[in-house]
């Protein structure tokens, strides 16, 4: 929102909870619905939550700035950290975190602990299994991807229109950190592989943005098997083979350089090759 129209709009929302139809209300009688559509302003039930599943492994440095963002977001929310196994002192922070009184009217947070590092696949299924919330999304812990883009993403979902949505690095009208060649290479060849055998014609499956209902992960959930990067196009295949409905909405990136931690490699590029194979054949 820019900010004269955060001036503009200020002590409306301040009367009501965001996304809570007050809130909604107000907005579209001083804007018009076509402008809230616009703008990302809709309601959401009373009793609505969300879900982020956040999988987390060696990430000391980055976690609590991007908690604060996670918890900034103005939505009521389960926010479910699973570690996987960290060794760079990320567990004793979660340790110290369980110790705060975290929750308020718009955060809940629960931690889970893997005994053995299993990856982020493992992760994602282990936050899956003890979501509780009405849609579910994934945050990566590492600052690539920015949580205040989540109401966006949700949109179509609370307006009935989507039981899934992706958030897309490549569609071109966000902020997008110019980085590897040959990684936007890679990720260009899996989409369009994935697009193949699934029929949808997505412009980024590897993104780690996949928001679903919770209806889809109740079909999807218990049927998935891939313990690392493989769970992307995994998520991916289930979900066109159930015949969800799929949106795909843009989203900034902000990537990082390997000095700065980044993980995926070229193994897990012939992963993903396979899981696209493998799960675009058969169920």
């Amino acid at each position: 929102m820019s900010n004269a129209l955060f001036e503009l709009v200020a002590p409306f929302e301040m009367s009501a909870v965001p996304y809570s139809g007050e809130w909604y209300q107000t907005l579209k009688s001083l804007l018009g619905e076509g402008a809230c559509r616009q703008l990302g302003f809709y309601a959401v039930p009373e009793d609505f939550r969300l879900t982020i599943v956040v999988p987390v492994f060696n990430e000391r440095n980055t976690l609590p700035e991007i908690l604060d963002q996670i918890r900034a977001v103005p939505l009521r929310k389960e926010i479910v950290l699973v570690d996987d196994f960290s060794t760079d002192g990320t567990r004793d922070l979660l340790r110290e975190y369980e110790t705060r009184d975290w929750d308020d009217e718009f955060n809940e947070l629960a931690i889970y602990y893997h005994d053995v590092n299993r990856g982020k696949g493992a992760a994602v299924r282990t936050g899956f299994e003890r979501a509780r919330g009405d849609a579910i999304i994934i945050q990566d812990a590492d600052l690539e991807y920015d949580p205040s883009e989540i109401p966006r993403l949700l949109q179509p979902i609370a307006e009935g229109r989507a039981d899934v949505v992706f958030g897309s690095r490549f569609l071109g009208d966000q902020p997008h950190r110019v980085l590897y060649f040959w990684h936007y290479l890679g990720n260009k060849f899996l989409t369009l592989l994935s697009n193949c055998f699934t029929n949808l014609n997505l412009t980024d499956m590897e993104t780690c943005y996949k928001l679903f209902t919770r209806e889809v992960l109740q079909t999807i959930g218990p049927k998935l098997k891939q313990d690392r990067f493989g769970i992307e196009p995994e998520l991916t295949a289930r979900v066109a083979r159930a015949n969800f409905r799929v949106f795909e909405m843009s989203i900034s990136y902000h990537g990082r350089t390997y000095e700065q931690g980044k993980k995926i490699g070229w193994k897990d590029g012939f992963k993903a090759l396979w899981c696209i194979i493998r799960y675009g054949v058969a169920d």
